[in-house]
């Protein structure tokens, strides 16, 4: 069986990774399609294991406190959603997917994948259903990058096979 995924221990580096296999292979972008059912197929098997494991800002593992009901096929989803909507900076920062760039178009379908916008931020952002903020602090964009670590994707990072 080939191995699409780089040994992910979280479920945000299997999320991240799963991110780049998407955009690098998705049929609407030139890839083929039968690769991207054996990447879904992974992600799910793995997904399933990594649900509940993350990581914190200072790189210690921590298992949620509530299990999530987020199912692997959710943030298929949204993957495939936003690989068809240009102009967007999808960035992947710990358990949050945040939304930059030209998203004044594609507020109304941010809003219906359940997105929320960040006016402090002036970002859309999906967080995890069983996350809750703990911690009064506001922290910027930057502040939240450096602590969890982030990787951005664009519509001009994919090349058209």
């Amino acid at each position: 069986m080939n191995s699409y995924f780089n040994n992910p221990t979280t479920a945000e580096e299997l999320k991240s990774q799963y991110r780049k296999l998407a955009f690098d292979n998705h049929p609407d972008r030139g890839g083929d399609e039968q690769v991207m059912k054996a990447i879904n197929a992974e992600y799910e098997r793995l997904f399933i294991q990594l649900k509940d494991i993350h990581t914190n800002k200072d790189g210690e593992y921590y298992t949620a406190y509530t299990k999530t009901d987020e199912t692997a096929g959710d943030f298929i989803n949204i993957i495939n959603r936003l690989i068809k909507l240009n102009g967007l900076i999808v960035e992947l920062i710990g358990s949050f997917v945040w939304v930059t760039g030209e998203t004044r178009t594609h507020k109304e379908v941010l809003k219906e994948m359940t997105f929320r916008w960040s006016g402090n931020k002036q970002a859309w952002y999906l967080k995890p259903d069983w996350y809750r903020k703990r911690s009064r602090k506001d922290y910027d964009l930057d502040e939240i990058r450096g602590m969890y670590g982030s990787q951005t994707f664009t519509n001009r990072d994919i090349v058209p096979a």
